[in-house]
């Protein structure tokens, strides 16, 4: 029963995880900490397959499997989350790097425009000038 709780909350960091805004030196820190103690936990019950079912037992889960099962879910959701902001992220990334593109070659258009009408001026001044 107390497993089950963890898993809702579980379920419940994920969210708040989507949630959050932006990811922060502390948060890749985190997650490189959680992705070494899983490849640590993931060696141990390669070793010691047995492991694995008594610990389901003892946290009131009949299987190893039935647990290796409900961790993986958990895992396969982070990751989802995860992989959603990154890409949120990256969207709005390129829409504002779009953006100052679009505003730079507008820039550069009215310098340009600006520049041939002096040139233009100069030229028109200057055939006067040249005409009297």
């Amino acid at each position: 029963m107390w497993f089950q709780i963890i898993l809702v909350l579980a379920l419940l960091g994920i969210a708040v995880y989507l949630l959050r805004s932006t990811p922060s030196p502390r948060h890749l820190a985190i997650r490189r900490l959680v992705m070494l103690v899983g490849i640590l936990v993931g060696i141990v019950v390669i070793i010691w397959p047995d492991l694995l079912t008594v610990l389901a037992q003892l946290v009131g889960i009949g299987r190893g499997a039935d647990l290796l099962f409900y961790v993986a879910i958990i895992i396969g959701l982070l990751y989802t989350v995860n992989e959603y902001k990154r890409s949120v992220r990256l969207a709005r990334l390129n829409t504002r790097l779009a953006r100052e593109i679009t505003l730079t070659e507008a820039r550069l258009n009215d310098r340009i425009s600006e520049l041939e009408a002096r040139l233009d001026s100069g030229r028109r001044d200057a055939s006067r000038s040249a005409t009297e």
